[in-house]
């Protein structure tokens, strides 16, 4: 069995709570949604771009309740952010033209999750070929965009409700 490491990655998953809270909790009440690369709103949930992302356009789909567990989110809260994980992936065909799509939850630390308290759907447009040497061996991502231009380009393909 091949094993690829990624330490940069456990950097950035043990860093910490950064100061003043759970930054999905403070990018929603902010209001900065163009600083914050907050995509798109809806009731229950709201859309931003990853500041990590794993390749350009990874979005992350996150409830406005500070919760933990997936069983704990409502049902009408849960609605939405699949109603929106499937706005995601039309915004990011009409963008990217992706081969393919990531879409998956990473529930507890131990399952990967870089902000365990708070719940997020992630979705990321995926190539042929788009892992690269640069990531496991360089500890460096290639994003040929930057997340601004990321940011405008989603906003304006996200559908209209």
């Amino acid at each position: 069995m091949d094993h690829l490491w990624s330490p940069w990655r456990y950097r950035y998953i043990t860093g910490g709570t950064p100061a003043g809270g759970c930054i999905f909790c403070l990018k929603a009440a902010d209001g900065q949604d163009a600083e914050n690369l907050v995509v798109a709103r809806g009731r229950h949930n709201y859309a931003l771009l990853n500041l990590y992302p794993y390749t350009n356009g990874h979005l992350l789909i996150a409830p406005y309740a500070h919760l933990a567990q997936l069983e704990d989110l409502p049902a009408e809260a849960a609605a939405e952010l699949m109603a929106m994980t499937q706005d995601a992936v039309r915004a990011l065909r009409a963008v990217y033209r992706p081969e393919g799509l990531n879409c998956g939850m990473n529930l507890g630390a131990c399952a990967g999750a870089g902000v365990a308290g708070h719940l997020h759907m992630h979705v990321l447009p995926r190539w042929g070929g788009d892992v690269s040497f640069m990531t496991t061996i360089g500890e460096t991502r290639v994003l040929p965009e930057e997340l601004p231009v990321t940011w405008q380009r989603l906003r304006d393909a996200w559908p209209a409700r």
